[in-house]
């Protein structure tokens, strides 16, 4: 059986979808190549906003065309948006032949097999970690440390869909980065809900800083960056970390919402105005460099013009390096559905756009600090004809930060100083090598890849369960 998977939504269902990839390799799959070929075809849902499931629905209702005229024999749609929506599915896309919710992917095995279309032996059990690559960047790679969220935000599905949190065993998490790193990870991003509860579900006295330092100790992998952490449970010791370790990128997501404490009290978000800037106020003391991203929502039921200004006053406050926006939509099944949708498209439009004239020329601002500078890099991609390498600077994530145009002789996975000429395109740099100061390494052969390293625990070898 050849299996084709598409991947829909965040960082987070990356990983899921290399988990589902590697096991079905391991009971006997081969991977297509190109979708055309492939005789099963995984979509893994995005149900976030409405905008992510259509592009959800788009993708299933492409699959069961390729299933209609081409060798696929099977469509499955698993994920956040089957979890929610299961039902409502199955009854308008008879083209799947299977519908797994998020909760459910120890069912994808059997089911397969039940349907002839997986080999009754396995060729071998992989390890709950292990993870096979499905992008273009295999230097790139997304660690995910928990599952679910306990926030319970005001406007947010994913409790819906991803239950309440849970941290994974801190030794597994060592051992899948090990597996990352003998896959070629030169950049390994930290993924949750909330980084920041890592730990606080468990008994063992592990939190965040706890993991990092494991990670530290026991991988050699040159750069960690911490994706998605609410600014409440940024505590001095994660901070003290972050400033005393150069191979933790100087970087940090976090998540804002809003400016005005009456909005964010509607949102029923932990944090207010104060705490936010407090917040940052610490890191940029400690870390004078340190580069943070942040996200907004506008057009919150009840936002005024005077909720959105202060919105826009925090932000020229603060002055984060980057910021992502986008209009409120309500979400069956959250709290804010039950309150009126009462600001108009068209000003959640305005407000957006507004709002997006003035963080440009706040990142614009930010970015000038680092021109004329010599700084880390990693190279992503090769140039096109002969042209400049797509690099990515230390302060800036993958796939949301823009790039580096960077003229010079190196190849995807090193990382590189260089020297940072102009800021272009609004977001983007360019700039030239002046070395290379980690060659990029050859990943490990499979056979290696998959059974190499036992978990070692702080106490010696553990079971290897992925203990959620």
């Amino acid at each position: 059986m050849k299996v084709g998977v598409i991947t829909l939504g965040c960082d987070k269902n990356t990983v899921d979808s290399e988990r589902y990839l590697a096991r079905l390799v391991g009971q006997g799959a081969e991977r297509a190549v190109r979708l055309a070929d492939a005789d099963v075809i995984v979509v893994n849902t995005c149900g976030f906003i409405d905008a992510a499931k259509q592009e959800s629905i788009d993708a299933i209702v492409e699959a069961g065309r390729l299933k209609a005229g081409g060798s696929c024999r099977a469509v499955v749609a698993v994920g956040c948006m089957v979890e929610r929506h299961k039902s409502e599915l199955a009854a308008e896309l008879p083209e799947v032949d299977l519908f797994l919710g998020a909760s459910e992917m120890d069912g994808l095995v059997p089911a397969l097999r039940e349907r002839g279309l997986l080999a009754a032996d396995s060729a071998f059990d992989p390890h709950p970690g292990d993870r096979l690559y499905t992008g273009d960047l295999p230097h790139v790679r997304y660690l995910k440390v928990s599952e679910g969220c306990d926030h319970g935000c005001a406007f947010c599905a994913i409790p819906l869909m991803r239950g309440r949190h849970r941290s994974f065993d801190l030794d597994a998490i060592v051992r899948e980065a090990q597996l990352l790193e003998l896959q070629g990870a030169r950049e390994v991003n930290l993924v949750a809900q909330d980084l920041a509860h890592y730990g606080r579900d468990r008994r063992d006295g592990a939190a965040l800083p706890e993991l990092l330092e494991a990670l530290l100790a026991e991988t050699s992998i040159p750069w960690l960056r911490l994706l998605y952490l609410y600014s409440a449970g940024i505590t001095p010791p994660l901070i003290e970390l972050l400033a005393g370790t150069p191979r933790i990128a100087p970087y940090l997501d976090m998540p804002i919402q809003h400016g005005s404490d009456a909005v964010l009290e509607r949102m029923r978000r932990p944090e207010r105005a104060h705490t936010i800037r407090e917040r940052v106020a610490r890191l940029r003391e400690a870390i004078p460099d340190v580069a943070i991203r942040t996200t907004c929502i506008v057009g919150f039921p009840g936002e005024t013009e005077d909720d959105f200004a202060r919105l826009c006053g925090l932000l020229e406050e603060v002055r984060f390096d980057r910021v992502g926006a986008f209009t409120y939509s309500p979400q069956e099944g959250t709290r804010a559905a039950a309150l009126a949708d009462d600001v108009p498209m068209p000003v959640k439009h305005d407000r957006l756009e507004r709002l997006g004239d003035l963080q440009r020329a706040i990142t614009a601002e930010r970015y000038e600090r680092f021109v004329g500078r010599t700084v880390p890099a990693i190279v992503d991609r090769r140039g096109r004809r002969g042209g400049a390498l797509e690099a990515r600077l230390l302060w800036q994530a993958d796939d949301i930060d823009g790039v580096t145009r960077l003229e010079g002789a190196a190849v995807p996975g090193d990382i590189v100083e260089c020297v940072v000429e102009a800021v272009v395109d609004d977001y983007d740099f360019a700039a030239r090598l002046a070395r290379v100061t980690h060659p990029a390494a050859a990943p490990a052969p499979a056979s290696a890849r998959s059974r190499a390293l036992p978990v070692m625990g702080r106490s010696g070898i553990t079971d290897g369960s992925y203990g959620r």
